[in-house]
């Protein structure tokens, strides 16, 4: 371990740190054979950190850095050749993941289904899903609300086949051989639910042409 890791260490509860052990474990488990301890917890830690850093809930710090662990590791897979489904891999990038790309996430899960992945992020992720943003998809029968605000790293980039960019696209790392597009649409914050209605019927719109373009089956 790194005397950074032995920092993180030191500044967590002993819950957190019993909870960052069992999700260790269970990354361990699902991994197995393709990465080892050390690797599964240089991804968990570094996770926790950055989570830490927004101010995310104390409580939900070490469930945030495992599931953002194992979409880390699993885009790391695909960059190495471990994974090989032949599914089209999209990455949603806002500026706060809380609405715009959390809600291209809904859309486009609930449409593709098990026939392409899709992960999100943001340049500067906020601390909660913008609640208006919830409200409008859940009229459209998707919930989001169990999502979360997380940054984007280097190998969730590197793994996608496409990155949409909505409004940070300046921020975004570009890579050769990756499909880049940048969609104009209103940031929700701060918008009641009647406003972001018309954002959520675009979104929906631009995914399902996305689908058509991927031939994906919606």
């Amino acid at each position: 371990m790194t005397d950074t890791t032995a920092h993180w260490r030191a500044e967590m509860s002993i819950d957190q740190a019993l909870a960052l052990k069992t999700a260790a474990a269970r990354l361990a488990a699902e991994f197995d054979g393709t990465y080892g301890p050390e690797t599964i917890e240089r991804f968990l830690h570094t996770s926790y950190d950055q989570f830490a850093t927004i101010g995310s809930i104390p409580n939900f710090l070490p469930l945030l850095a495992e599931r953002f662990a194992r979409q880390r590791l699993q885009a790391l897979a695909r960059i190495e050749g471990h994974q090989r489904d032949g599914k089209p891999v999209v990455l949603f990038l806002c500026t706060h993941n809380a609405g715009r790309s959390q809600m291209a996430l809904g859309f486009f899960s609930h449409l593709a289904g098990e026939n392409a992945i899709a992960w999100s992020g943001g340049s500067e992720p906020g601390n909660q899903i913008n609640t208006a943003a919830v409200a409008a998809m859940r009229e459209r029968g998707i919930d989001i609300s169990g999502e979360y605000p997380k940054p984007w790293t280097d190998e969730v980039v590197r793994a996608a086949d496409v990155v949409i960019t909505m409004g940070c696209g300046d921020a975004c790392p570009v890579f050769p051989g990756t499909r880049y597009e940048n969609w104009d649409l209103d940031d929700p914050a701060g918008l009641a639910v009647a406003d972001v209605r018309p954002i959520r019927d675009e979104l929906e719109r631009r995914v399902r042409r996305l689908l058509d373009d991927l031939h994906v089956p919606a």
